[in-house]
């Protein structure tokens, strides 16, 4: 077995440390910090699994502040191509989530973005 040491990427929501990457799947561990969110986006190829590791996380489906689900610990929610989603944290706590995901990393396709990026 290979050892490999973790990579960790800062955002501006937060970080994630990628686990492993392979010719078939990406393993990520994504911190979201407390009151912040991702960018709304879909993928046109990528396809991930989601698990809620600590905290509660918050899935928006589209722009609509109010179009959401949330998630506990221990709860999992899958994401397919062309699926709108948005993820974030409440603001009383970081949220913890395990990222599966396939290879394509660079696709993401955002619709908006709380900090400009495009």
């Amino acid at each position: 077995m290979d050892i490999q040491k973790v990579e960790r990427v800062d955002k501006p929501w937060g970080h994630e440390e990628i686990l492993i990457q392979t010719n078939n799947y990406v393993m990520k561990r994504i911190t979201i910090t407390r009151g912040k969110r991702m960018s709304l986006q879909y993928h046109e190829q990528k396809e991930e699994t989601i698990y809620v590791i600590s905290g509660t996380l918050i899935v928006w489906k589209s722009e609509d502040f109010y179009d959401h689900i949330t998630l506990d610990s221990n709860d999992v929610y899958h994401v397919v191509p062309r699926q709108v989603h948005r993820f974030g944290a409440p603001d009383h706590n970081d949220t913890v989530i395990l990222e599966c995901s396939t290879t394509q990393l660079t696709d993401v396709v955002r619709l908006a973005d709380d900090f400009n990026r495009t």
